[in-house]
């Protein structure tokens, strides 16, 4: 039995509690941790309309006290926004999984954090680690997982296609969707539009797994001008404005380039008659062309992802750790 704590439950803490929820016979869920005051004290089941008796609370000591075995972080997206997560987990002896794109791997970002933290978590014994969808899988791990097949590897291209019409106004704004050209172009320029978040933590995770030296990132982000209306909930975006951004990161090595990976993000792609998709290309011998379409969803693909990590991180070895350090992950049957 596996004692879980989740600290954070927006849609993807939520989709975690129900994950684990599922699975009472290998995982205990021992406290929620909410960073919204209104919460406090409400049940998990009373959040999720199921059985489930556990408080959420604001108290993150409280809930470390009781001694998790592993503390899932749905919070935020870059390190120094979870800094005051992580470190108290560790200190509490909990294995860290946390779905902040920037730890896939936070050496790209932040070298010394990253030291830091891997220093701590072998103080302690415990193991950290950054798990999702992109990155943590489709655009680096699966990647790595197809070289594997390969005598020789030359350079890798990918692209992932998706859909942002499920997403909230905070997303939509940091695409710059329902802006001008002008306005996006403005705000890539201010830091407003960052398209998305952990190109440089991919790209370095495929060349630490190839043993390439990426000395070189170059990342461009580029409107999607849309030439019909289209809407979501939090958003309209008439014929010539943006409807999205598509971001390349491209990594080199020598200055030779090694990864290219684009993708390209927008509301309702298919009224320009896109479809959304997964795509990976390996260029080598032999060469691997993979294309998964429609998109794995972004949302589902991260906290399942997180969940189906509990049983290996358990016993991975203390340390800041990388998706390319631990076995193939796989789905948790319940009841299994």
């Amino acid at each position: 039995m596996i004692k879980v704590a989740v600290w954070g439950t927006g849609m993807m803490g939520q989709g975690l509690l129900r994950y684990i929820l599922d699975r009472p016979g290998g995982i205990e869920l021992v406290g929620a941790v909410v960073t919204n005051p209104a919460k406090e004290g409400r049940s998990v089941g009373e959040l999720l309309g199921c059985e489930c008796d556990v408080r959420m609370t604001t108290d993150a000591e409280a809930v470390l006290a009781r001694r998790p075995d592993v503390m899932c972080i749905c919070t935020q997206s870059n390190l120094h926004e979870i800094t005051d997560q992580v470190e108290p987990s560790v200190r509490a002896g909990a294995n860290v999984l946390c779905i902040a794109e920037t730890l896939a791997y936070p050496w790209a970002s932040d070298p010394a954090w990253a030291h830091r933290i891997d220093a701590l978590a072998r103080e302690h014994g415990v193991s950290v680690l950054g798990t999702g969808i992109n990155p943590g899988f489709i655009l680096d791990a699966l990647i790595v997982m197809w070289t594997s097949v390969c005598l020789r590897v030359e350079r890798i291209e990918a692209q992932r296609v998706n859909d942002l019409s499920p997403f909230g106004p905070t997303v939509m704004a940091s695409q710059g969707v329902g802006t001008t050209v002008e306005q996006f172009e403005r705000g890539v320029a201010e830091g407003t539009i960052v398209g998305h978040i952990g190109f440089p933590e991919s790209i370095h995770l495929i060349g630490r797994a190839l043993g390439w030296s990426i000395d070189e990132i170059v990342e461009t982000r580029e409107p999607i001008v849309s030439s019909v209306a289209r809407e979501t909930p939090h958003v309209r975006v008439e014929p010539g404005g943006v409807a999205g951004c598509r971001h390349v990161g491209r990594g080199y090595s020598g200055g030779e380039l090694r990864i290219e990976l684009i993708h390209p993000q927008q509301i309702h792609p298919h009224l320009e008659g896109i479809d959304t998709g997964d795509y990976i290309r390996v260029i080598g011998d032999p060469e691997i062309h993979m294309a998964n379409t429609p998109e794995v969803p972004g949302g589902k693909g991260t906290y399942a992802s997180t969940g189906n990590y509990l049983p290996l991180i358990v016993p991975a070895p203390p340390g800041l750790l990388t998706v390319v350090d631990l076995p193939v992950p796989r789905f948790w049957t319940p009841g299994a």
